[in-house]
């Protein structure tokens, strides 16, 4: 029992984790940009690279970054 609730307890944070890490990045990238004159293509390329990686995390017999 103990270990089936540390289980689903323990899913439930590494979603929680994952997102501040997401938030995390966002933040250091802003940090980077400056002005944002070219933030249109900057936000281009990340949505791309999210939508990637959340492809392949969600093929069958891959595993989550």
């Amino acid at each position: 029992m103990h270990e089936r609730q540390r289980k689903v307890h323990s899913s439930r944070r590494i979603r929680v984790e994952h997102g501040i890490a997401h938030l995390k990045n966002w933040r250091t990238l802003a940090r980077r940009l400056g002005r944002g004159e070219h933030m249109s293509d900057i936000v281009q390329a990340v949505a791309g690279l999210l939508s990637h990686q959340q492809t392949v995390t969600l093929l069958p017999g891959s595993r989550p970054a």
